[in-house]
């Protein structure tokens, strides 16, 4: 193995678990988010060598994650139903645990419940911490539609989950 390849392997072991853990907060499926992060990894390999030396490994294979889940969007869609249920009463967790699973779950549904579009300006604008416009960049599309898309989520993620009312955006200031 070439010093290139122990560099990369290196990235994978050291990122893996991050991209993944992007990748599911925006497909909202286990196996679909490692799919994603499975030919981002691949995309970014071939690239490897022109990206190793610029430190930009990680940005590129999650702006490649970005660009094929906008893509997935684009396909005809397909009626998915996605099960999930509440954890048994007969659980025998402390409360405490049972009710940050429930309010876990809860939200996680929330999530999965907006649109593929909202969920990706989601992650990216509040799991990611990322701009307006650097989501804008990275999705390909307006400030504005990032600012609409946002809107509409958290609206649509208040009435779901009432606890989310008291959380306030940051307007006008790009973040």
């Amino acid at each position: 193995m070439g010093t290139r390849d122990d560099e990369y392997a290196t990235f994978v072991r050291a990122r893996s678990h991050a991209l993944v853990r992007s990748a599911y907060l925006l497909t909202g499926d286990q196996h679909l988010a490692e799919d994603l992060v499975q030919e981002a990894l691949a995309r970014t390999h071939r690239a490897w060598s022109r990206l190793h030396e610029t430190g930009n490994a990680e940005a590129y294979a999650r702006r490649i994650m970005y660009h094929l889940q906008v893509s997935v969007w684009r396909r005809r869609k397909v009626a998915e139903v996605l099960p999930g249920d509440l954890p048994d009463a007969s659980d025998r967790r402390s409360h405490d645990d049972a009710e940050s699973i429930t309010q876990r779950m809860t939200v996680e549904r929330a999530l999965r419940s907006l649109s593929p579009r909202q969920r990706a300006v989601v992650v990216l604008r509040y799991f990611e911490d990322h701009t307006e416009a650097e989501a804008a960049e990275m999705l390909g599309v307006s400030v504005s539609t990032i600012k609409t898309q946002t809107a509409r989520a958290l609206e649509h993620l208040r009435k779901l989950v009432p606890e989310l009312r008291e959380f306030r955006t940051t307007e006008g200031t790009g973040r």
